[in-house]
C-alpha cells in the first residue's frame, strides 16, 4: 500500500516551522493514500462539536484553526495531524470544532482504522498523549504561579497553554 511517509521532508509545508510536530519524526507511519480524500475551503467546517462521525480527518496539506466553546485553541499547519480522534476513541460526539484557514485536504479514515493497525493506534495515542502533556504542563505553571503569590488569569493560562502546545516534540 502506497502511502506518505510523514518523516519525509519533501511531503513537508513550507510553513513547517511555525507548525506543532507531534509524533511525525518519531512514528513512521505511513497514511495509506487509498484513503478517501476531502477538501475543505477557507471557514469551512473540518469537525463540528457536538457531533459524533467515528471518522478522523487527517491533514494532507492546508491549515485549521481548533475551536472549544468557540475559544481558540490551536492553530494547525502540520501535514498529518489528525482531528476527530478523541471522539472516535471514546464513542462521543467530538469535543471541538476543527475549521479550516484556508483551502486545506484530509483524508478521512474510519476509527476502526485503530483496531485494524496497530501503528496507527499507537501514532494517535502518542498524539493525545502529548497534547495532554502541554495541558498538564500549562496548568502546573499557573499552580505555582498560584502558590507563589501570583495567580495566572486565565488569559495568561490559555496563552501558556498554547506556547507549550506550539513547542510540542
Amino acid at each position: 500500500m502506497r502511502g506518505v511517509l510523514l518523516s519525509d521532508p519533501e511531503h513537508r509545508q513550507s510553513r513547517v516551522e511555525e507548525a506543532r510536530p507531534i509524533a511525525g519524526e518519531q512514528m513512521n507511519w505511513e497514511i495509506p493514500t487509498d484513503l478517501p480524500l476531502v477538501t475543505r475551503g477557507a471557514g469551512e467546517i473540518v469537525v463540528s462539536a457536538g457531533s459524533q462521525t467515528d471518522q478522523l480527518m487527517i491533514l494532507k496539506r492546508g491549515a485549521v484553526v481548533v475551536l472549544k466553546d468557540s475559544i481558540e485553541i490551536a492553530r494547525v499547519y502540520q501535514p498529518g495531524e489528525v482531528f476527530g480522534e478523541i471522539g472516535s476513541l471514546l464513542k462521543q460526539p467530538h469535543s471541538a470544532d476543527v475549521l479550516a484557514l484556508e483551502y486545506s485536504e484530509f483524508y478521512v479514515a474510519d476509527a476502526k482504522l485503530l483496531l485494524r493497525d496497530p501503528i496507527a493506534l499507537l501514532y494517535i495515542a502518542r498524539i493525545t498523549a502529548a497534547r495532554l502533556l502541554a495541558a498538564d504542563r500549562a496548568l502546573l505553571e499557573a499552580k505555582k504561579r498560584s502558590q507563589a503569590g501570583h495567580p495566572a488569569t486565565i488569559d495568561e493560562l490559555l496563552r501558556q497553554l498554547a506556547e507549550i502546545y506550539a513547542k510540542l516534540p
